[in-house]
């Protein structure tokens, strides 16, 4: 089946639950799939056609559901973004409404719901926060992510929801879901496109992720050595500060991978 946002969720559940071996495909690979069998046409038994191909030619990955406890911290952060964003419209709102000759009555209902969604923050905070906390398992991932120097809470505990959903079999893979990935349009002599980021996927972890490039760029050793070194080479900052936020990817999937404290002074090794 195809990943359809959060919809596609209950019955990919209740499958596994029934001893169903789901697949999960991205839909955009699907579609590029169906435009290289020459299938422009999309409505549902096309939809269906093509996924059967795709599966019987791709055999993806068998889908394994993260646990619950994953499950209800993805739910939580999900609800608090979109808190966030309630509480920032309504800041604009209000700050529309006293820049005019809004009545009194509106301003006063803008300054309620602004109360009370910041209240509803504030506890969806402490939900959060409490059960990193309180589970064993979260707790532990989180303090191997929070090792590595520019992760702190927020970054660590998106990253652990997205880590631990066991969808990803290497960083790499994390780090194109996230769009991080450098994306060339060259052909021939005529079309030499600038290599950018491909900026797919979800924008509000890629967001705090650049946050947090910003912190390691000046105080983790490697990420610092990595901007410096891109910088030098004429490269453009936020060009070097995505070199950055590849490698937090990468330091992130490796300390949950090898169940070991990030170290400063490691060195790969070939």
């Amino acid at each position: 089946m195809e990943a359809t946002g959060i919809y596609h969720e209950n019955l990919a559940y209740g499958l596994h639950e029934a001893g169903v071996s789901v697949c999960m495909a991205n839909p955009c690979r699907v579609r590029e799939f169906a435009h290289g069998m020459d299938i422009l046409n999309k409505n549902d038994a096309v939809d269906a056609f093509v996924l059967a191909c795709y599966g019987e030619l791709k055999s993806p990955a068998v889908w394994v559901p993260p646990s619950p406890e994953v499950r209800k911290l993805r739910a939580l952060l999900r609800q608090r973004d979109a808190l966030r964003e309630d509480v920032q419209r309504t800041v604009n709102r209000l700050e529309k409404a006293n820049s005019t000759s809004t009545p009194q009555e509106v301003i006063r209902s803008l300054e309620r719901m602004k109360s009370w969604l910041n209240e509803e923050l504030a506890r969806i905070e402490k939900l959060i926060t409490d059960h990193t906390d309180n589970d064993p398992g979260l707790k532990a991932d989180l303090d191997l992510l929070k090792s590595i120097k520019g992760v702190k809470d927020q970054v660590g505990r998106e990253m652990l929801a997205l880590l631990k959903d066991g969808t990803f079999k290497s960083a790499s893979q994390v780090a194109a879901y996230l769009g991080l990935t450098p994306v060339e349009k060259t052909s021939g002599s005529s079309v030499r496109g600038r290599p950018h980021m491909s900026k797919t996927g979800p924008s509000g972890v890629r967001a705090k992720l650049y946050v947090a490039a910003l912190t390691a760029s000046r105080w983790n050793k490697q990420a610092k050595a990595i901007y410096e070194r891109l910088v030098a080479k004429g490269k453009a900052k936020k060009a070097a500060l995505g070199a950055v936020m590849r490698k937090l990817v990468h330091l992130c999937f490796g300390v949950l991978k090898t169940r070991l404290p990030w170290d400063e002074n490691y060195v790969a090794t070939a």
